[in-house]
């Protein structure tokens, strides 16, 4: 037999139990059986980040400077992920967003909604149990929670909001 993907097996009967017996693998059986044409098994349709993606967790109180910090990151060429901006369509498989493992980096969008965020929260969590950097975009006088008190920190609640969008890019690139 061929299976679905079109791979060689053998299929048959056990003469002892007469339970099924199958095993992968080409036999002498198979040279006079022409090969089917594989189907598509899977209908994954969801697109594979790339390793360089930076992930941005924010809470949707923060949606709008998360906007636009993702346009800019793309404009420098940086690809990126927003939190929470995919609707219900993904499968949280095993209790962890696809993007979480997928993305290398992550800039955490430090505010008081952002602090109070349990997914927001699972996500930085997740990428410090990792190792995964995490880089914090502060726009409020907020303190970072004490897991992630040292990481890089910009401050976009006071002072040019291009030097330090290029203070973390120059972070996130390093």
């Amino acid at each position: 037999v061929w299976t679905r993907k079109g791979m060689p097996a053998t299929r048959g009967e056990c003469p002892i139990c007469g339970g099924a017996v199958f095993r992968m693998g080409k036999t002498h059986a198979h040279d006079n059986i022409n090969r089917p044409t594989a189907i598509k098994v899977a209908s994954n349709t969801r697109a594979k980040l790339s390793q360089d993606t930076v992930y941005i967790a924010c809470s949707t109180g923060d949606m709008a400077f998360a906007e636009q910090l993702a346009d800019d990151l793309q404009k420098s060429g940086v690809a990126n992920w927003i939190h929470g901006n995919e609707g219900d369509e993904v499968n949280w498989a095993g209790g962890v967003h696809p993007a979480l493992k997928e993305c290398a980096r992550m800039v955490f969008v430090l505010s008081p909604n952002g602090l109070s965020d349990e997914t927001v929260t699972a996500a930085w969590r997740f990428f410090r149990e990792k190792r995964k950097p995490i880089i914090i975009a502060q726009v409020d006088k907020s303190a970072p929670p004490d897991d992630i008190r040292r990481s890089p920190r910009f401050d976009f609640s006071t002072g040019d909001y291009k030097v330090n969008f290029r203070q973390m890019m120059h972070a996130l690139t390093h």
